[in-house]
């Protein structure tokens, strides 16, 4: 049991699971779920509370049952406790302090990353500001390879984004073009496809290859299918990049998704099997989003944002190419507004990367929230002031086939007019070669590549 008094009045958290979920900025999902502090002298007590909490008590006292819950397991018989040993003396509040000082860098940061819980780290995300959040992560760089290089300060990466509602092959190939004269596609070129048809999946993997394969592209691939049918199509022998799955914090919800760990590892290791990376073999990308777990009613009654640090856990475990929080996209029913969506995106920066994932974040929200492409602006610009390590690009920012709204390939232009950032630095040889970077390395005309994706095209 967990007390603060404030004045007169003496507050009382009956559970850990509790706390945290009440010292939670306010978003919509806590709310209807009933977690949420009821007013705000509650919330300012649960924070002060849990900035009293020794991080060790993380170790002892367990959110969802070790027994009923294999992400429970995961995190805890993964910890390492001697990458822990530099911050066990510290309470959540002292931990806090330690991330923000001056002489506390990335690399040290990233040492005891490895010894963090995703409850830690949800923890002292709910006691900062969100200029905390952007100043903690800028400092970890978290690199991941491929064909090319993710993740290192002064760069953001693009995921070149060329969904259709009908997966028209001529339709997707035009949007890669239109992206990658914009220089966007260096995260990977990744499609969501329409159809779960594994016949129609494996036309689009041919399509990426050929197209990667022909303009030599320092990429990567993928499509956004459910792992088995990616498992499938590499005992096929298709020319599978990356593979993907999403994920979320509980057994549960992962139940619902379809998928364990084990299954997990399966397809990590049939996509390893194919060695198709030159610079790297990171073959995983994984995708969260707060409010999945809740969504499907597994979330034990944690709150949405640490349920989303448990997913990151899980990510963790398989030391993926690419993380990355649909921070939106899930509907106002979990954040409600532009506020809540911009607050919720630089947390999952700042946890991802504190889990030392190269985090990614999907800068999007429905048409039936209130925001609107002005907080995405925002967010979009405090992301990339975080060290975020890559965005999407969507032609005209609309994605027609998931119907939500996202980043174009010209905000990725206005991110690197503004802030100087530079793409992965294999792409951005490549982009040079095909005369599609003037001399002060901006966008020019569209070189060859227009000739050269013809067939692609007809």
């Amino acid at each position: 049991m967990f007390r603060c008094a404030l004045g007169a009045t003496s507050y009382t958290f009956a559970t850990l699971r509790e706390l945290l979920a009440k010292a939670t900025p306010t978003r919509s999902g806590d709310r209807l779920a009933g977690l949420a502090a009821a007013t705000a002298e509650e919330a300012v007590a649960a924070r002060l509370a849990l900035a009293d909490l020794p991080l060790q008590h993380f170790l002892s006292e367990t959110l969802i049952p070790y027994e009923a819950d294999e992400v429970t397991r995961l995190i805890v018989d993964s910890h390492d406790a001697e990458a822990f040993a530099p911050v066990a003396s510290l309470t959540v509040g002292a931990f806090r302090e330690w991330l923000l000082q001056e002489t506390t860098t990335g690399a040290m940061i990233l040492n005891v990353s490895p010894g963090l819980t995703p409850e830690m780290v949800a923890a002292v995300s709910k006691l900062m500001r969100n200029q905390d959040l952007i100043a903690v992560s800028r400092k970890i760089e978290v690199v991941r390879h491929f064909r090319n290089t993710i993740g290192l300060s002064g760069r953001m990466s693009v995921r070149l984004q060329p969904n259709h509602p009908a997966d028209e092959p001529r339709a997707i190939a035009a949007a890669i073009l239109d992206g990658l004269v914009m220089g966007c596609g260096d995260a990977c070129i990744g499609i969501n496809p329409a159809s779960d048809d594994p016949a129609v999946i494996a036309d689009l993997w041919r399509l990426l290859d050929q197209v990667i394969s022909r303009l030599n592209i320092p990429t990567q691939s993928c499509i956004l299918s459910h792992v088995t049918t990616t498992i499938g199509l590499i005992e096929q022998g298709l020319p599978v990049d990356l593979v993907f799955q999403s994920v979320a914090g509980t057994q549960a919800a992962n139940t619902g998704f379809g998928i364990n760990l084990a299954l997990l590892r399966e397809a990590q290791e049939a996509g390893l099997t194919l060695k198709r990376g030159t610079l790297g073999q990171d073959v995983m990308y994984f995708e969260t989003g707060q409010g999945s777990a809740l969504s499907a009613d597994a979330h034990h009654g944690v709150d949405q944002q640490t349920c989303e640090v448990r997913a990151y856990a899980v990510a963790r475990a398989f030391k993926p190419l690419l993380v990355n929080s649909v921070v939106g996209f899930i509907g106002p029913e979990y954040l409600y507004d532009g506020k809540e969506i911009i607050r919720a995106g630089l947390e999952d920066c700042f946890c991802g990367k504190l889990m030392g994932l190269p985090m990614g974040v999907d800068v999007c929200y429905t048409n039936h929230a209130e925001a609107d492409q002005d907080d995405m602006d925002v967010l979009l610009t405090v992301l990339a002031a975080a060290g975020c390590a890559y965005v999407m690009g969507v032609p005209g920012a609309d994605d027609v086939m998931l119907n939500y709204q996202s980043t174009s390939f010209h905000d990725a232009i206005y991110l690197r007019d503004v802030l100087g950032l530079k793409r992965a630095p294999e792409f951005e040889a490549w982009m040079a070669a095909q005369g599609l970077l003037d001399p002060q390395g901006r966008i020019a005309s569209g070189g060859d590549l227009m000739g050269r994706l013809l067939p692609f095209l007809s």
